[in-house]
């Protein structure tokens, strides 16, 4: 019998998991934000403004901002530091409760001696967060950084701010090392919006969930119930003993990546359906499918276990 995902009752929203507003370093106002978000097309977002001192540690209230087409979910990209390379941890949390305890992070410079990344990560998914290993190409963030995470749900694989400021925008690297481990980790695309460079509307998810408001939309993430895009769709994934069906918007190319370099490809023009077998996946415990459209957009599963 296959393996088929996304039928959980409901339908797809799209949110962007990663903004900031003039709440902490981005120029627009939290209104404002939610404003362009909404008429841009988007279901709901996370304002996740940066949670140190010199901000006064915030956790952006947007609850005035939702409606009957639109909500948010309260969050903060947490710092402390440091990593390997002496630069601050940037972990995202999303969902983070307004009462959650602050680290030592007054600003972004690290501070000898302050609470682990690791501990910072641990104590958000506690408190019902979800959490997500931010920009680590961006961050220039160690294998062995990453590893320390513990408590991730999942790795920015691709934001957009990163990838236009200037080219550092991936973390499939450090996404494929902790699969490679064995962690049951997933993946994110964001904006990393703060409106002073075109850094919007550029990366996303789509959350598979009954209900457009927080709580089902932060169980549906937790649960993996979604998938990250540039662009297009993907509709259905379908795991059987030897193949992969997947179904999606019009693609021109579809890829099945596993553990090293093991892959399956297909190549066509305006692909909606395509099945690929799984021969030379074999010896991978992992796959995950990535489907590209003729303007080069992308699209990224979640990791399937086999």
């Amino acid at each position: 019998m296959p393996t088929s995902f996304f039928t959980t009752p409901g339908r797809f929203h799209r949110g962007n998991l990663h903004t900031h507003s003039t709440a902490s370093d981005g120029v627009l106002s939290p209104k404002e934000v939610c404003r362009r978000y909404q008429a841009e097309g988007y279901d709901f977002i996370a304002l996740t403004d940066h949670f140190v001192g010199l901000f006064d540690y915030p956790i952006t209230d947007t609850t005035d901002f939702h409606n009957d087409r639109f909500t948010t979910i309260h969050g903060a990209e947490l710092h402390t530091g440091s990593m390997e390379n002496g630069g601050l941890w940037h972990v995202l949390a999303i969902g983070l409760p307004d009462d959650f305890t602050p680290p030592n992070a007054p600003h972004f410079n690290a501070i000898k001696g302050s609470e682990t990344g690791a501990s910072l990560a641990q104590r958000a998914r506690d408190a019902g967060a979800f959490v997500t290993i931010a920009h680590p190409h961006w961050s220039g963030m160690s294998e062995a950084d990453a590893k320390s995470i513990t408590a991730a749900h999942a790795v920015e694989i691709y934001n957009h701010g990163c990838a236009v400021d200037n080219d550092r925008g991936e973390g499939f690297m450090t996404l494929e090392h902790l699969l490679n481990s064995g962690r049951q980790i997933n993946l994110i695309a964001t904006d990393d919006a703060h409106f002073n460079t075109p850094d919007f509307f550029g990366g996303w998810v789509m959350v598979k969930a009954t209900e457009n408001n927080p709580d089902a939309l932060l169980a549906a993430l937790k649960a993996g119930e979604y998938y990250a895009s540039t662009g297009p769709e993907i509709n259905d994934i379908r795991v059987f003993s030897d193949r992969i069906e997947v179904d999606c918007s019009s693609a021109a190319t579809i890829i099945v990546q596993g553990k090293g370099t093991s892959m399956a490809t297909l190549h066509g023009k305006s692909m909606t359906t395509a099945n690929l077998a799984l021969d030379c996946l074999a010896a991978s415990p992992w796959i995950r499918i990535t489907v590209i459209d003729r303007a080069g957009k992308r699209a990224w599963s979640n990791p399937v276990w086999l």
